[in-house]
């Protein structure tokens, strides 16, 4: 089941993926979408879920002190790609740079990816009832994460063959994190300071690299909309997965 289910999240990541390379000439609608979803499965997903998950081991300032934590790690690496772009040629320097930048974009949503797969095989261990509410959750934000990775990519000057690779990296992500698994379990405590980790992650990538794609876009209200929109969903998408 756990397998079934993180190849259903897959095929949730490549449709949503596809859908942003096709509409590929409305990149500010695409980013503005992602950005809203980006926070969005920051603040309504895995900051509660990592509240949640820590219990009493982990009081809920502990658990923002983290989300800190993330944002300020994913800053220093921003920065240390970009510092090492700048020892290209000035050429090549805005290339580089892009091509990093996106790339550790790419990264993280695939370490979430991965997380999600383990958080599923993980709750089918609890039980099938938890297993289920899990993958709900799981399967409904691959969809958002797909639009995400590409994004992120296109963001960033990737061309189509490697926004596709990317996703390609991103969908089957939570089919190994499902299948590892068999092999061990992790402390709940353990997962709550990942996923605040990553949240703070995703929210620096939502306030630094999308959002303001908005303000160099020649239609900023609309693109402002998208960004709300796409935190709405992410909101509705949580509530609904845990009914």
């Amino acid at each position: 089941m756990p397998i079934l289910v993180s190849i259903l999240a897959s095929v949730a990541a490549f449709a949503g993926g596809a859908i942003a390379l096709r509409f590929r000439d409305k990149l500010h609608i695409i980013l503005g979408l992602s950005a809203g979803a980006v926070i969005g499965a920051a603040l309504f997903d895995l900051i509660p879920e990592a509240i949640e998950l820590g219990g009493s081991v982990l009081h809920p300032e502990h658990i923002t002190a983290l989300v800190a934590v993330g944002f300020l790690i994913y800053l220093i690496l921003d920065r240390v790609f970009s510092f090492h772009a700048q020892s290209h040629n000035h050429l090549d320097e805005h290339v580089s740079e892009d091509s990093a930048r996106g790339a550790l974009g790419a990264i993280s949503f695939c370490l979430h990816s991965l997380i999600d797969g383990i958080a599923i095989g993980l709750a089918f261990q609890a039980s099938s009832a938890i297993g289920i509410v899990v993958a709900t959750a799981v399967i409904a934000h691959r969809f958002s994460d797909g639009i995400n990775t590409v994004g992120v990519i296109l963001k960033h000057r990737g061309h189509d063959g490697r926004a596709w690779g990317w996703l390609t990296v991103v969908a089957l992500a939570p089919i190994v994190g499902a299948a590892s698994t068999f092999l061990f379990t992790v402390a709940d405590q353990t997962l709550a300071v990942i996923l605040a980790v990553f949240a703070g992650f995703f929210l620096y990538i939502g306030a630094s690299d999308l959002i303001p794609e908005g303000h160099h876009s020649h239609s900023k209200m609309l693109t402002t909309v998208m960004t709300i929109l796409g935190a709405l969903i992410l909101y509705i998408i949580v509530q609904v997965a845990h009914i």
